[in-house]
């Protein structure tokens, strides 16, 4: 039985894992990797970062895993999707990467939906408006405000891709990944060229795409030698983060939907066909599975915005969980779940970094709303929690309105792993939540594209079918849902209201810190 390698570049840090090919988990790294927020609203890393943390994490797997590195069979890749990876004609980085959540883009966005004839005949071209976070407007503010930069580009890589170029040398990038750039034709699944076109942008700077379990290279000797790893081992395309997590957790045929909450909150739904929002509320992309796309709303700062809540509020709960060796969020949830649905009138808008989905809004801001001196921490911490299963709960109410089926919501990432967050995500959703026995997300779905991609497995689904299995399904609790029914429908007044203000707020934020 071979063993297949699945590296995840995410945005607080990498996991690699080992597998078998039946898809039993053998050993598993993290290790952390640092991010900038050099002015307000932006986001940056430096890529050599990923490759140290990347090296790091594979030599912890494979010590775990205990196996013989001849006994590998491939490696998948998967990582944070949009951000962007400006390389020389030397191949040498030219300036930190630009991440999925840096808000800096808000005028390149307007730039190329103007000159794409509008939003709507961008949509018609690429199945998504302009998004800050996308990696084209990158390269158009990279032309407008690094000139001398941009006079150096000769190629544009995401990052999980740049981490495939220090392993083979080679240049690709796969569908799903590529989807997120908003260069990429979505229902033919290349380049669009009469776009690059538009924007006065050379796909020579792209690098070719492919699907996401073929090879698109060999490990090189040098990288072999720094990973403790064979030369010459097939590194499949691979796929960007959501859609090796939904490989990861099965989301492979229609009805399945997945909700996963890292730093990022998504909610992921399989499809057969494209199918587009005429407003781009939610994304249209390809999903790592060949000849299938996806469905997917974004919620920008959901565990990010809970994570903001612990390092703000909690020192004495983080000093308290290590002693205890417990995880601090353990302490917070468990407070939070004493109190009652609703957190006694407060709400709680995650928009901390902006947002993605329903509101395509990068100056929206994080608000409580209802504060009363009855009002305890954990009031704000229950409402931080519910406001983020609210916000996952929007993007579900627009794939609904799109005629999306959900036989069964997948839970993973942090929210999955607390049984109070596990029930109240099925009764603010109001449909059955299940948790599968894989807890790895998208370096297992990496790997799993690699098993595909050298034959290991004839296609995705089959091998989906032959390592998945539900093995919890939690039901939501009747009157809960219908007070969390109402509760939702006042949070999704909220916003509306508050939208007109943003702008001013943001702009004084902007303001205090120049």
């Amino acid at each position: 039985m071979r063993n297949f390698l699945g590296i995840d570049v995410g945005t607080s840090g990498t996991k690699a894992l080992v597998c078998r090919e039946d898809g039993l988990v053998l050993g598993v790294g993290v290790a952390d990797h640092p991010i900038a927020h050099p002015r307000p609203g932006w986001s940056e890393q430096h890529p050599e970062d990923w490759w140290q943390s990347s090296v790091a994490a594979v030599r912890q797997a494979l010590s775990q895993a205990q196996v013989e590195p001849k006994t590998l069979g491939g490696i998948g890749l998967s990582g944070q999707m949009h951000g962007s990876v400006f390389l020389d004609r030397h191949q040498r980085v030219l300036r930190p990467a630009i991440l999925w959540n840096d808000q800096r883009t808000v005028n390149e966005c307007t730039e190329i939906e103007e000159l794409a004839g509008g939003r709507a005949a961008l949509i018609q071209m690429v199945s998504n408006p302009a998004f800050t976070g996308f990696t084209a407007p990158k390269i158009v503010w990279l032309r407008h405000h690094e000139p001398e930069l941009y006079q150096q580009l000769d190629s544009v890589l995401l990052p999980k891709d740049y981490l495939r170029f220090r392993l083979t040398g080679d240049y690709a990038t796969d569908v799903s990944d590529a989807s997120g750039t908003l260069l990429l034709d979505v229902k033919q699944r290349r380049w669009h060229t009469g776009l690059l076109q538009k924007l006065q942008l050379s796909q020579d700077v792209l690098p070719p795409c492919f699907e996401s379990t073929e090879i698109t290279g060999k490990l090189s000797a040098e990288a072999a030698q720094t990973l403790g790893l064979p030369k010459g081992l097939s590194v499949v395309a691979g796929g960007g983060d959501q859609a090796a997590g939904a490989v990861g957790s099965g989301i492979v045929q229609s009805g399945l939907v997945s909700a996963v909450l890292g730093t990022s909150g998504v909610v992921f739904a399989h499809a057969e066909q494209p199918r587009t929002h005429p407003e781009g509320r939610v994304h249209t992309m390809c999903h790592a599975v060949r000849g299938a796309w996806h469905m997917m709303g974004v919620v920008l700062a959901a565990g990010g915005s809970l994570q903001w809540f612990r390092n703000q509020f909690c020192q004495e709960e983080v000093r308290a969980a290590a002693a205890q060796q417990r995880d601090p969020y353990e302490l917070i949830l468990e407070n939070a779940a004493a109190l009652p649905p609703g957190a006694e009138g407060l709400f709680f808008l995650p928009y901390l970094t902006g947002e993605r989905h329903p509101y395509a809004d990068p100056l929206a801001r994080g608000a409580w709303l209802g504060l009363s001196v009855r009002h305890t921490r954990w009031h704000l911490a229950r409402a931080v929690i519910e406001g983020i299963t609210f916000a996952l709960r929007d993007c579900l109410c627009v794939m609904e309105q799109l005629g999306v089926s959900f036989k069964q919501i997948r839970l993973a990432g942090g929210g999955a792993r607390s049984a109070f967050w596990r029930q109240l995500q099925a009764d603010i959703f109001g449909h059955p939540v299940a948790l599968v026995n894989s807890t790895e997300g998208a370096a297992l779905g990496a790997a799993i594209l690699a098993m595909v991609g050298t034959r290991t497995y004839d296609h995705v689904p089959e091998a989906c079918q032959e390592m998945m299995r539900v093995v919890e399904t939690i039901d939501p609790d009747p009157a809960r849902h219908a007070r969390y029914r109402e509760l939702h429908a006042e949070y999704q007044k909220l916003y509306p209201l508050l939208q007109p203000v943003f702008p001013r707020l943001a702009s004084g934020a902007e303001a205090g810190a120049s």
